[in-house]
């Protein structure tokens, strides 16, 4: 379980317990949603890149190869040759990206599956069995993301509708780690606290699901199109109302800066795409900022990505030549620019620790954005 080592302000340094291994948070968690970092990134790279946790996707995997083929060959872990902690998320983003192939009902939603266009539906008890036969560390309750534009009323009912589904996810989730052939009985459930930009909704919704003792929680519907400021804006209002000794998750979410803000509000977890799918397009995180490896600038240099970086990239290849690779849309191009993001999103999380351990997170955070705002100098 969660145990709070140190805080900062609002920040917070801890660690998690769990079935496959324990967590130091603050953690960002690599985005594989199919089981696989796109960019030809193995698990085995995964390790050398300091990865703590691998998230994957409930709605993906449920529709291609199958939970149940999964759980046949031993869950997620063994299917993906991964012994770390992964977080499933519950399908519940999925209700709100796939708005066009979906229809919500109390029971549970009805999706078109975007493969194949065969009927599917999914409701609490549906997540949660799909979540229980991967055998994920950490499952995720089924929720609705409303729009950040939504009408009040309409977020008013979705959140009220999450509150219920919730509940019946903590329900199944306690029976299904009570069966007999369940491969992770002692799977985690997180909640998610809803409410769009409506301050009021969100922190109602917070006191409500902290009552029900889950193994963590989830902010979810940010970076859905407001701006940061609205983001930083409910997170400060938000956090407070959650459990302090329980990790804080905030789902989606993001840059180098989004994550330095969020854990100075009091976030653990964070999980994004950013860094692999950038890297595929050539767009790399650095301490000086971002770089677009495709500029005509970087055709003759011999510098690594970002010097003293330890990451396979940097250790053993020139931009010059991750660059021709990109221009020739050859596929080591785009996982060496993978495998430099990813190092670059654990190894700033390994920093972030560090700083809250010696109590000099304010400064480093400073340092840290003021450092990435100076792009034109790499």
């Amino acid at each position: 379980m969660y145990k709070l080592l140190k805080q900062e302000g609002r920040a917070k340094r801890g660690e998690f317990h769990t079935v496959h291994g324990v967590i130091q948070t603050p953690v960002f968690m690599n985005v594989g949603t199919v089981a696989a970092i796109k960019g030809a990134v193995s698990t085995q790279d995964l390790q050398e890149i300091k990865t703590q946790v691998q998230l994957s996707n409930t709605y993906h995997l449920h529709v291609r190869p199958g939970d149940e083929v999964v759980k046949e060959l031993g869950g997620l872990h063994k299917f993906m040759v991964w012994d770390k902690p992964i977080l499933t998320d519950s399908g519940g983003f999925q209700v709100f990206s796939l708005a066009g192939l979906r229809k919500i009902k109390e029971e549970g939603v009805y999706f078109h599956s975007h493969i194949d266009g065969r009927k599917i539906f999914m409701g609490p008890e549906e997540s949660m069995q799909i979540q229980s036969n991967l055998a994920s560390t950490i499952a995720m309750a089924f929720d609705e993301c409303p729009s950040s534009v939504a009408e009040r009323s309409y977020v008013e009912n979705s959140v009220a509708r999450t509150t219920r589904w919730l509940k019946r996810c903590k329900k199944e989730m306690a029976r299904l780690n009570g069966l007999e052939g369940a491969i992770n009985p002692r799977q985690f459930l997180f909640g998610i606290n809803q409410g769009a930009v409506f301050d009021d909704i969100r922190v109602e919704h917070a006191k409500e699901i902290a009552e029900l003792d889950l193994d963590g929680y989830a902010i979810g519907g940010l970076a859905v199109g407001e701006s940061h400021e609205e983001m930083y804006h409910i997170l400060d209002v938000t956090v407070p109302h959650l459990p302090l000794k329980k990790p804080t998750y905030l789902m989606g979410v993001g840059t180098p800066a989004n994550i330095l803000e969020g854990v100075a509000r009091g976030v653990d977890f964070f999980d994004c795409v950013y860094p692999s799918r950038n890297g595929r397009h050539g767009h790399l995180y650095t301490s000086q900022g971002k770089m677009n490896l495709f500029n005509q600038k970087y055709e003759r240099d011999k510098r690594p990505i970002e010097e003293g970086c330890q990451c396979p990239a940097c250790r053993h290849y020139s931009r010059a030549y991750i660059r021709h690779l990109l221009k020739a849309k050859e596929m080591l191009g785009m996982r060496l620019c993978v495998l430099h993001n990813l190092y670059f999103y654990n190894t700033m999380m390994e920093e972030i620790r560090e700083a809250l351990d010696q109590g000099r997170f304010h400064a480093y955070k400073e340092e840290k954005l003021y450092g990435m705002s100076q792009g034109q100098n790499i």
